[in-house]
């Protein structure tokens, strides 16, 4: 079964999760420089086997966009254009970054290897996924 990746999309930095063959479990990917996103899925989808997308799409509490909401809808619409065959998804990250950074604090890392913001997107990333799998009932 193809794989699942998921995009938590900044301005700056993005992580990356991606699920295993079977789809069971998300699992933390990359972070890449945002500028350089396309280059890496298109290099990843050509060594991998891959069926879709799921983007983080940040929303405020109450629903409406944030200024980063804009640019996470045009890369899914490139994302649709550049890989029609694959399916993309937007998934509410609200609260995302908050679980992310609990999660690594519970890890028990120290406080320099908890400041690495890459490791945060990747995270975050991770559980956009893990979300996305279980709502798919661990499958497609």
């Amino acid at each position: 079964m193809p794989r699942v990746i998921a995009i938590d999309f900044g301005l700056k930095r993005t992580g990356l999760a991606v699920t295993d063959p079977l789809r069971i479990i998300a699992s933390a990917l990359e972070t890449v420089e945002s500028k350089e996103l396309m280059a890496f899925l298109i290099e990843y989808c050509a060594r991998e086997q891959v069926d879709g997308f799921v983007i983080g799409l940040p929303v405020n509490l109450d629903g409406s966009d944030t200024d980063v909401t804009p640019n996470v809808r045009l890369l899914a619409d490139a994302l649709r254009k550049r890989f029609p065959a694959h399916f993309v998804e937007l998934a509410d990250e609200r609260f995302t970054s908050k679980l992310a950074q609990q999660t690594l604090l519970a890890s028990g890392k120290g406080r320099m290897a908890r400041r690495e913001k890459g490791q945060l997107d990747r995270i975050s990333a991770t559980i956009i996924l893990q979300d996305w799998l279980e709502r798919q009932g661990r499958a497609r």
